[in-house]
C-alpha cells in the first residue's frame, strides 16, 4: 500500500513539474527528462565519437532560470532602448571597405576589447568567406565569426546547387534575412559583405538589426569617425591600386592612433577579378614613426604629426 502511494505522488510531482511552467528552459528540461528516462545521460553528448552519435534527442543547454531569456537579455543590456540599463555592453573597433576602378580595399585593425581591457591584439578582423568573397567583424566577435562562416557554407552550398558563383548581394541579402530572425534576441554585428560578381566589385553593411545598403564606401566601428576624416578626404573612383591600398592604410593608422578601442596592426586586402589577395600586415606604432616602407604609392617617413612638422619652423612674435 506505502509503495503504490509513493509511486502515485512520484507521478503526480512529474506532471506537475512538467505542465506548471511554459517557456524555453522548461521546454528543454522536460525534453531532457524524458531522455534520461531512454537511457540518454549528459556524458554521451559529449563522447569523443562526435556530438550526439551515443544519443538521439536533444544536447543539455544550460538556459537562465527565468521564463523568457530574450526577453532577460533585452530587459538588462543596452539594446539602445533604455540606457539606464544594468549591462553595458561596449565594443570597440575599426573596419573600412569601399570600392572603386581597380577592385574593392578592405582594411582593419587587429585589436579586441574587453571593456577597457585589451582582450587580444591579433585578432583576424577579416573573415575569408570563399576566394571572391570577404566579411569584416565588427561588434561581437563571437557573433560575427559565428555567422559570416555559416555564411560561408550556404555560399558554397549555392555553388554546388547552382554550378556558379554566388553574387554579392545575394550573400550579403542571405546574411541580413537570417540576423533579422534573431532580432531583439541580443546579436551585436555591424559587418560588411565585399566582393567582385558579374555585376563588378560591390561592397555592402549589414548589421544585426537586419539593415543592408549598398555603397562605394563603409566604416564601422568606434574608430570610424576618425577613419571616415581620411576617407573622404583622399576618395575618389578613379584610384590606383597602390593609391587605394595607401588610402585604406592611412585611414586605419587614423584611427588606431586616436580611438583607444583600435590599434596594435593593420591587415590589408584587395579584391580584383580574379579573387582576394591579402596584401599585407602593418604595425601602426611602426607606421607612425617609421611609414609603411618602401612601399609603392606610400609617402615617406612617418605618418605621425611630430613627423610631418619636424621641418617646420614656427615664428613666435
Amino acid at each position: 500500500m506505502l509503495r503504490t502511494r509513493i509511486a502515485f505522488l512520484s507521478r503526480v510531482t512529474a506532471l506537475v513539474r512538467k505542465f506548471s511552467n511554459t517557456g524555453y528552459d522548461s521546454e528543454l528540461r522536460n525534453a531532457h527528462d524524458e531522455l534520461e528516462e531512454d537511457g540518454c545521460s549528459g556524458a554521451m553528448w559529449g563522447s569523443s565519437a562526435g556530438f550526439g552519435n551515443l544519443c538521439k534527442g536533444l544536447p543539455r543547454f544550460n538556459l537562465p532560470t527565468v521564463p523568457d531569456p530574450a526577453a532577460f537579455l533585452r530587459l538588462h543590456t543596452d539594446d539602445r532602448a533604455d540606457p539606464s540599463c544594468r549591462i553595458k555592453i561596449q565594443h570597440g573597433t575599426t573596419t573600412l571597405a569601399f570600392r572603386f576602378r581597380g577592385g574593392v580595399i578592405v582594411a582593419v585593425d587587429s585589436r579586441a576589447t574587453a571593456g577597457s581591457y585589451i582582450a587580444s591584439g591579433t585578432v583576424r578582423k577579416v573573415i575569408e568567406i570563399n576566394k571572391f568573397l570577404l566579411g569584416t567583424m565588427a561588434g561581437g566577435a563571437a557573433d560575427c565569426q559565428y555567422w559570416e562562416t555559416y555564411l560561408g557554407m550556404q555560399c558554397r552550398l549555392y555553388e554546388l546547387r547552382n554550378r556558379e558563383r554566388i553574387s554579392v548581394a545575394a550573400a550579403s541579402k542571405y546574411l541580413a534575412n537570417l540576423v533579422y530572425s534573431y532580432k531583439g534576441m541580443g546579436l551585436s554585428m555591424g559587418t560588411m559583405i565585399c566582393g567582385w560578381d558579374k555585376t563588378g566589385p560591390a561592397v555592402y553593411y549589414v548589421d544585426n538589426d537586419g539593415t543592408r545598403l549598398k555603397g562605394d564606401l563603409f566604416s564601422v566601428g568606434s574608430g570610424s569617425t576618425f577613419a571616415y576624416g581620411v576617407l573622404d578626404q583622399g576618395y575618389h573612383w578613379d584610384l590606383t591600386d597602390s593609391e587605394a591600398q595607401e588610402l585604406g592604410r592611412r585611414s586605419i593608422y587614423a584611427a588606431g592612433h586616436r580611438d583607444a578601442f583600435s590599434g596594435n596592426t593593420i591587415n590589408l586586402y584587395h579584391i580584383k577579378e580574379d579573387g582576394w589577395k591579402f596584401i599585407g600586415n602593418y604595425d601602426v606604432t611602426k607606421m607612425h614613426y617609421d611609414g609603411p616602407g618602401d612601399i609603392p604609392g606610400a609617402t615617406g617617413g612617418g605618418y605621425g604629426y611630430d613627423v610631418r612638422t619636424s621641418s617646420s619652423t614656427v615664428v613666435v612674435p
